[in-house]
């Protein structure tokens, strides 16, 4: 940029200030110094740089002094000094502000298109600024870990790295929300949240993550931000400890759950009479659920559970005994298979339902 391409506006009074403190050996005043941030912010605020900025206060330095007395120098080279920091500062000033209002926009934008706030047309148009078409069919990615993680925290930092060397400036959108890792990507591009799902795994220290489904619109992301939080709930509920969680694998469970009355009622109905065992119900249904597990193989239940085979089947025979639906037996398997995750997601038999 030339100095042409400089408007005088921004280095107004500025020889002037030179030229009173050269003749005074006296440093800037107050509100010098206050005017020379205040051009700075103002430059800013227009798109100059700052280099280019400090190069043509330097150039108009030369032109007001192109032979400086040795007297001269060492009181203008202080003032430069002095009046070039303080243009500086306003520039940096304004550049602070600026990357906090944008910071706070984006915030914003993330918040109204998790929870859906916004009027979906106006949404969508802020939606290009931030990288996402919404008229396009996205799905989301959450990892949770044990440590909450925000914008700053090296997981997200990491994942942002790899995100980008990986896919370069593809229309992917990395945030965080409520302590979690958030990636949402266009639907055709299920490789970003694989590969997403991999890095964050590895950048929370065995983090678990989550991924929604594909839904079209704004509200779809929306959609596929609830499946994945959803999923990570269930998580330890059923025990599924897989470092990465699939909606539309799970898409089972929110049917079980929906009557939620009905579930508790086959769960009481057909596992209350555990109650009634040695111990309580929690040995039952844990056999009970590692026996499902393994496809009902007794020999590989066994090993799970650190017991013999035969005591294995004592197990599953005073399940019988009690229940009167016996394991090993299709329809009464189904129920009793039903009941266990039921009880699972209710969290019986530790919680009443």
């Amino acid at each position: 940029m030339t100095r042409l391409e400089i408007p005088d506006e921004y280095v107004a009074g500025y020889t002037q200030i030179l030229a009173d403190v050269c003749a005074t050996g006296r440093r800037l005043t107050r509100d010098e110094l206050e005017s020379l941030r205040v051009q700075g912010e103002r430059a800013a605020e227009a798109g100059f740089g700052l280099r280019t900025l400090v190069r043509r206060h330097l150039s108009a330095t030369r032109e007001a002094w192109p032979s400086p007395t040795p007297a001269e120098t060492d009181r203008l080279l202080a003032a430069v000094e002095q009046a070039v920091d303080a243009f500086a500062e306003g520039h940096e000033r304004a550049q602070k502000l600026a990357v906090r209002q944008e910071e706070a926009a984006r915030r914003e934008f993330i918040d109204d298109l998790l929870y859906g706030r916004s009027d979906l047309g106006r949404l969508a148009e802020r939606a290009e600024r931030f990288g996402l078409l919404l008229s396009r069919a996205h799905a989301v990615a959450v990892a949770q870990s044990r440590e909450p993680v925000d914008d700053i925290h090296p997981a997200t930092r990491h994942v942002e790295s790899a995100l980008v060397s990986r896919f370069g400036e593809r229309r992917i959108l990395l945030t965080t929300k409520d302590g979690r890792l958030i990636c949402i990507a266009p639907s055709d591009q299920e490789e970003v949240l694989t590969f997403f799902a991999k890095q964050a795994h590895a950048a929370t220290d065995g983090g678990q993550v989550a991924i929604g489904r594909p839904h079209p619109g704004a509200g779809g992301v929306v959609h596929s931000y609830e499946e994945a939080l959803n999923a990570l709930d269930l998580a330890p509920r059923l025990h599924l400890d897989e470092p990465v969680l699939r909606a539309a694998d799970l898409l089972v469970y929110p049917v079980l759950t929906r009557d939620r009355q009905a579930m508790a009622d086959l769960v009481l109905n057909t596992l209350g009479p555990l109650r009634s065992a040695r111990g309580g119900a929690g040995t039952l249904i844990d056999t009970l659920t590692a026996y499902f597990d393994t496809g009902c193989v007794a020999a590989e239940t066994a090993r799970r559970l650190n017991l013999s085979v035969r005591a294995l089947t004592y197990r599953l025979e005073r399940v019988h005994q009690l229940t009167g639906a016996d394991p090993a037996e299709p329809v009464h398997r189904y129920t009793l298979q039903t009941a266990v995750i039921g009880a699972r997601l209710l969290g019986w038999p530790e919680k009443e339902v």
